[in-house]
């Protein structure tokens, strides 16, 4: 992996001695007791092993070619999965399921756990919309990757948050306008309502200059409207470590 956490060498790390050392680790997952975790050491766990079944997942389908994108691997989120605790758990159920709070993918309309599923005891109590700056999907567009605790897992959050949004935000107060991540627009529900309340969301994890020109265009939203929010295209290409010229 790449010093700042966003690429990943596929290759490589299907041939090495680490990745066949962590395969076989990853077994003890299947005994794990999810129900005795704290709502805090539950949070750090499963995005930990969401990023981590991320990379095994492409690291599996890896060949000689590796795909351009992870939208090139067929339902990749939903075959991809660990036992955890004696319950298969897919990418999209950690997310979606545990980490959202059983809130359907945002092209779906159904929950990921339905009533009488033994999983739902595990979703989460209260969804915090920081998990959004920690999960990495493959993608290019995606947050780092770090490692998150208990311990250090509110402070990590706001960490990842600050550092994807500072990077990912766009002001111009001159045109009106507000720039924005595509993961906004599409988990919406979890910030607000409204795409307002998402802006409003944002502004603590801004720069100071950023947040300043944030507030004009607030109070702007707040009074008459006339401001433009726009949401970037996402960059679905493989986070795959890229050749040397």
């Amino acid at each position: 992996m790449t010093g700042d956490g966003k690429n990943i060498d596929y290759v490589a790390l299907k041939s090495s001695k680490t990745f066949a050392e962590y395969k076989e680790k990853s077994k003890a997952l299947a005994h794990v007791q999810l129900e005795s975790f704290s709502e805090e050491e539950k949070i750090a766990f499963c995005i930990n092993v969401y990023n981590a079944l991320t990379i095994h997942g492409l690291v599996e389908v890896s060949g000689k070619d590796l795909p351009s994108s992870v939208l090139d691997i067929k339902q990749f989120w939903k075959t991809t999965g660990y036992n955890l605790g004696g319950h298969v758990f897919s990418l999209d159920h950690i997310e979606h399921g545990i980490l959202r709070g059983n809130r359907p993918h945002p092209a779906s309309q159904d929950s990921p756990f339905k009533q009488d599923d033994p999983r739902l005891k595990y979703v989460v109590k209260t969804v915090d919309p920081r998990i959004h700056f920690a999960l990495n999907c493959g993608a290019r567009s995606c947050p780092a990757i770090n490692v998150y605790t208990a311990e250090n897992l509110n402070s990590a959050l706001d960490a990842a948050a600050k550092a994807f949004i500072d990077q990912e935000v766009f002001v111009n107060v001159k045109v009106r306008e507000i720039r924005v991540s595509r993961l906004f627009q599409w988990y919406r529900s979890d910030f607000g309502n409204m795409d307002v309340d998402a802006i409003r969301w944002i502004r603590p994890y801004l720069s100071k200059e950023k947040a300043e020109e944030m507030d004009i265009l607030l109070d702007a939203l707040e009074a008459s409207g006339g401001v433009n929010i726009q949401y970037s295209d996402y960059n679905w290409k493989l986070n795959k470590v890229l050749p040397k010229p």
